[in-house]
């Protein structure tokens, strides 16, 4: 619950925030009556995402067996992937969103363009949506149903409460730290759902096992205890991995740590020669 939480909540203030920016430019130039068709991409953007759930729900339930399994490995890696891709470019784009948004809604409102208006509430908002389904739909498969669907549910209240209360009160988050923290706690979900997505690729038999346990610490802490559960959900722990999952969860962190190394060195050096 704890994870799908985590997501929604992230995930879900990303979306708020730029809608809130949005809004924000409107009242800034008198524009409030033409908040309209952004209300109505942010709509639109929640339906597409609503049957991109039940599409993925659907598929998932029409496999079985072995086919469940592969499904539910390449769901896991695949957001894995698409996880780190999210939270590396925020790292690098991060300063310029805001700006960009800004000087987009002055073209639209310039212009008169309500399809931009609409699109750009559309897009940010969809883009999120899509996201959150392939992470929660990751999330599921090492939790329950309930478990998911109530962690989800509690994550987007708080994050649009969040959203609207720093929109009526024109105060500013610090984003930076916001996502800079949520940032090591998804790294360290997204490195679980890697591992575990190979785990599953394994019992399909799509991937060799070499070392079936490296390690067996279950009777120390059982993966299916309540403190188990909960780790699992969140960082992906398994008390007797294989030798591919321990590499695969190592190899993941080494792979994060110097792209975000050279990420930073790169902005480093932009930034001097600025």
């Amino acid at each position: 619950m704890i994870a799908s939480l985590l997501i929604t909540l992230r995930e879900g203030l990303e979306a708020a925030l730029i809608v809130g920016i949005v809004l924000g430019v409107l009242r800034k130039l008198g524009q409030s009556d033409r908040s309209r068709p952004v209300w109505a991409g942010v709509l639109a953007a929640i339906i597409v995402s609503l049957m991109a759930a039940l599409a993925l729900n659907a598929l998932g339930l029409a496999f079985e067996g072995r086919a469940e399994e592969v499904f539910e490995g390449v769901a896991m890696l695949l957001a894995a992937g698409v996880l780190t891709w999210m939270i590396l470019w925020m790292q690098r784009q991060g300063r310029q969103v805001q700006a960009e948004l800004e000087r987009d809604v002055h073209q639209a409102v310039t212009t008169r363009n309500t399809w931009a208006l609409f699109s750009l509430a559309f897009v940010a908002v969809v883009r999120e949506g899509i996201e959150t389904v392939l992470f929660l739909t990751a999330a599921s498969f090492s939790a329950t149903g309930v478990e998911t669907l109530v962690g989800g549910a509690l994550g987007l209240i708080i994050a649009i409460a969040l959203g609207w209360l720093l929109f009526a009160a024109g105060r500013r988050l610090d984003v930076r730290t916001f996502f800079r923290v949520t940032s090591v706690l998804l790294i360290l979900f997204a490195a679980g759902l890697a591992a575990h997505g190979v785990h599953e690729l394994q019992e399909a038999a799509l991937v060799p096992t070499i070392v079936e346990h490296v390690w067996d610490v279950n009777r120390i802490l059982n993966e299916d205890s309540t403190v188990g559960s909960l780790l699992q959900a969140l960082f992906g722990y398994n008390g007797n991995p294989s030798l591919l999952e321990v590499l695969t969860y190592l190899g993941y962190f080494v792979a994060v740590v110097v792209l975000g190394w050279r990420l930073q060195r790169r902005e480093s050096q932009t930034e001097g020669r600025a």
